[in-house]
């Protein structure tokens, strides 16, 4: 299981003999590297894997469910339909508990010194995030926030909702005008950010309510996405802040759209810095925080 990062707050060389393989290969570089040709650098790092350019990612936020306690039950038909018609990471991990610091990981790749769910001071921090890279390459960002009292309100909390579930009010450099309540996610799906967060209430994200009431909401409100996704070059990302603090950490994250490969599922692990890292290459951006270290999501695209 991988761990989360922690921080304060605030081979023997041979020698070529004449007619010997590696002479041979030892010249050919010298007469490649005089003509212009391309040689391997075995320096070199790694190319970054091929992902989609989706031309909308939506991603919802559920709340503290195992993997094992979702995937493969009758009380979330629709999240494993998605699963079946998508794409299912079968080794997706959380950073840490509890809640809030997932969250800032997911969103900034770094959990920014936050230990707890105590309401943050908001725009406090500067770090590079989601939002920011996105706006430097000319994309657009929102969040949609299910029970906020109002357009870009920074309450702590108001009824079922709550700020610990919204990273972005704790950074300065992302303008509290684009953090939405959820009455105005677009029906006209053209009209979405390129990228989006969408983060039910306390009830509806399946941590004071039941797994089939999360469900059902997810299919009430993000089926008719996720059906426009699939013919629309455009994706629908589900996973969880993290799980029941009884399965390692290990949490559902389920890929759906166009892009995915349907029926495919994906063994290798990942975590929320991964999740971000994948996001932040389908659009060219910086890399913020841990997920420069981290690896994108493959196996799973349809190219």
């Amino acid at each position: 299981m991988p761990s989360a990062p922690s921080r304060p707050r605030t081979p023997r060389t041979r020698t070529a003999r004449r007619g010997h393989p590696l002479a041979l290969a030892t010249a050919f570089a010298v007469v490649a590297g005089s003509l212009g040709l391309w040689v391997a650098d075995s320096s070199a790092s790694p190319a970054a894997a091929a992902v989609p350019t989706p031309d909308h990612v939506v991603v919802v936020v559920f709340e503290n469910r195992a993997y094992d306690q979702v995937i493969g039950s009758s009380s979330a038909p629709y999240l494993n339909s998605l699963a079946a018609g998508g794409a299912n990471l079968t080794a997706s991990y959380a950073e840490t508990h509890p809640s809030q610091p997932n969250y800032y990981a997911l969103f900034s790749g770094d959990t920014q010194g936050i230990t707890d769910d105590s309401c943050v001071d908001v725009g406090a921090l500067d770090a590079p995030n989601l939002a920011t890279e996105l706006t430097a390459k000319g994309r657009t960002w929102a969040s949609y926030n299910e029970s906020l009292p109002s357009e870009g309100s920074t309450t702590c909390d108001s009824g079922n909702y709550r700020q610990k579930h919204n990273p972005w009010f704790g950074f300065g450099n992302v303008p509290t005008s684009t953090a939405h309540t959820f009455a105005a996610f677009p029906s006209d799906y053209t009209t979405l950010p390129t990228v989006s967060f969408v983060v039910p209430n306390m009830c509806s994200d399946m941590h004071d309510c039941s797994i089939a009431t999360g469900d059902a909401w997810l299919k009430k409100n993000l089926k008719r996405y996720a059906d426009w996704a699939a013919s629309h070059n455009s994706l629908l990302a589900v996973t969880f802040d993290e799980d029941n603090r009884l399965s390692g950490n290990r949490i559902p994250t389920v890929l759906y759209g166009q892009p995915v490969k349907p029926g495919s599922s994906s063994g290798t692990t990942y975590n929320h810095y991964d999740v971000l890292r994948t996001i932040e290459d389908m659009y060219g951006t910086e890399h913020a925080g841990n997920a420069a270290n981290g690896k994108d999501i493959t196996g799973v695209w349809n190219s």
